[in-house]
């Protein structure tokens, strides 16, 4: 079975490399999908729509646009990655651990300690929380081909 590995959440350091790059050292058999990284690609996904002039409704509009994506690739994943970073609020990755939650979606969360009480109910719905990218690679290893 190929498994569908739905990445989710900071856009600002490397962690999804690391788990792409762990998963394909192993031979894992993987699929990774994810929202858009490029913030400045995300922010304006809806300006092809029309201009808007206040902030709100171009933020509303793009995100509607992302989420054609970010909908679709959450409801075929077979699991999730959830992470969070300090410097960062990332609202839109709580937003998509409700959504896996939601749908009885298994995910991971990502995550150092610093950050443990803000995601108690987050963390509350996921199947597992990891430190580290290699964590997430270590468990995954186990789950989609018991190679632990």
């Amino acid at each position: 079975m190929n498994w569908n590995v739905y990445l989710s959440g900071e856009i600002h350091t490397d962690w999804r490399d690391q788990i792409e790059a762990g998963a394909r050292e192993r031979g894992l058999p993987i699929t990774f999908t994810s929202a858009c990284t490029n913030h400045e690609a995300s922010d304006a996904a809806g300006d092809v729509l029309g201009e808007q002039n206040d902030s709100f409704w171009r933020d509303h509009q793009s995100s509607k646009v992302n989420a054609i994506r970010t909908k679709n690739l959450i409801e075929k994943c077979d699991i999730a990655v959830v992470r969070f970073g300090d410097k960062y609020k990332q609202w839109n990755a709580a937003f998509d651990a409700g959504y896996l939650a939601a749908l009885g979606k298994p995910y991971i969360t990502l995550h150092d300690e610093s950050i443990i009480h803000p995601l108690k109910e987050v963390d509350a719905a996921a199947m597992g929380w990891a430190k580290t990218p290699q964590q997430v690679v270590e468990v995954l290893a186990y789950v989609v081909a018991s190679k632990a």
